[in-house]
């Protein structure tokens, strides 16, 4: 996948945001490999070619742990990144006060099902 130049600075905050995650040795490949995923259409298991969410979740786990933590709320992966992201940088995003009351509830916490788009 290529990224788009107007899109090659968020592709590096991504980047940054996964590396001061990260607690494994083999953590860089799979940031490199997540942030370019975050371009990709669909869930980011789907994105990452993993044959399902658990696989991604297993990933973040074992090589992002801390991220791994603060996603009690079981929010898919993808809104997960940009959400961290954009609350680094005190951008909000949500309407809501707070996700349980936004309306966009189901597409962030919702079953991630093949063929379904993530964003």
């Amino acid at each position: 996948m290529k990224i788009a130049a107007a899109r090659v600075d968020e592709y590096d905050d991504l980047l940054a945001l996964l590396l001061m995650h990260k607690s494994s040795d083999e953590a860089e490949s799979y940031a490199h490999e997540m942030a370019l995923a975050c371009f990709g259409n669909d869930h980011l298991w789907q994105d990452m070619g993993l044959p399902d969410r658990n696989a991604l979740s297993d990933i973040f786990r074992d090589h992002f742990n801390p991220l791994f933590l603060k996603n009690s709320s079981n929010m898919k992966w993808k809104k997960f990144l940009y959400k961290q992201f954009c609350d680094m940088l005190d951008v909000k995003v949500c309407r809501a006060p707070s996700c349980s009351v936004c309306q966009d509830y189901d597409n962030c916490f919702g079953p991630e099902i093949l063929g379904t788009r993530s964003m």
